[in-house]
């Protein structure tokens, strides 16, 4: 009999706990997507929402300028690094020092 009432037991705190569930989800904070009830209905209601030219399959392009494009991307470059003219001078240089012979 013990284990028929602690099955029920189970049993009844699991639906309970189902319940609690949907109103835990409830929060009394503002949310990122509020105010935007209007502009959504309106999206919703909208005949036809895409724009007439995404219906053409013909889109022009030059096929070597793309091949070429797509090289430069796969290619590593094979130019070297741009040089610049700045001097970085360490240590005392010979012709600055007043040694005599």
């Amino acid at each position: 009999m013990s284990r028929n009432k602690l099955l029920l037991v189970l049993l009844s705190a699991g639906l309970l706990a189902g319940c609690a569930a949907d109103y835990l989800n409830n929060y009394d904070t503002m949310t990122l997507a509020s105010g935007d009830s209007q502009k959504a209905n309106q999206l919703l209601q909208t005949v036809d929402p895409y724009n007439p030219a995404s219906n053409n399959t013909k889109i022009e392009g030059d096929g070597a300028r793309s091949v070429g494009i797509v090289q430069k991307y796969k290619l590593p470059p094979t130019t070297s690094a741009p040089t610049t003219n700045m001097t970085v001078n360490v240590g005392p240089s010979s012709a600055t020092t007043n040694a005599t012979p």
